[in-house]
C-alpha cells in the first residue's frame, strides 16, 4: 500500500507560478512511476504530467508542455510539479498517482494503483 499526499496549491494570478508537491509513503517509492493528473468542475479527469521510476522518462500533457515540469527526488519520496505561466484553464484539483508496473500508457489513469487525495490550484485572469 502507498499513501500520497500532495501540497503545494493555492489561489494564483494568470502567468504566476506554483510548485505542487506529492509526498509518498508505505512502500519504495523509487519502484513506482508517477503521475500528475487534474479534474475541473464538470470536466472529465486529464493528465497533466507522468515520469519514470529513475526520473529518465517524462510526459506531458500538449497543454502543459513548455510551461510545467515533473521531477522526483527519491531520497526524500516526492515528486514535484513546477507550474509556470499559469492560465486560468489550469485551474482544477490536481492529483497526484503512483502505478506499481510502467505498463501501457502513462497518461491513462486506470494505468495507476493509487492516487492522492488533490489539492486545489485555483488561477484568476
Amino acid at each position: 500500500q502507498v499513501q500520497l499526499v500532495e501540497s503545494g496549491g493555492g489561489l494564483v494570478q494568470a502567468g504566476d507560478s506554483l510548485r505542487l508537491s506529492c509526498a509518498a509513503s508505505g512502500r519504495t517509492f523509487d519502484e513506482f512511476g508517477m503521475g500528475w493528473f487534474r479534474q475541473a468542475p464538470g470536466e472529465e479527469r486529464e493528465f497533466v504530467a507522468a515520469i519514470g521510476w529513475s526520473g529518465s522518462r517524462l510526459y506531458y500533457a500538449d497543454s502543459v508542455k513548455g510551461r510545467f515540469t515533473i521531477s522526483r527526488d527519491n531520497a526524500k519520496n516526492t515528486v514535484y510539479l513546477q507550474m509556470n505561466s499559469l492560465k486560468p484553464e489550469d485551474t482544477a484539483v490536481y492529483y497526484c498517482a503512483a502505478r506499481n508496473y510502467e505498463l501501457g500508457s502513462a497518461a491513462l489513469g486506470s494505468n495507476y494503483d493509487y492516487w492522492g487525495q488533490g489539492t486545489q490550484v485555483t488561477v484568476s485572469s
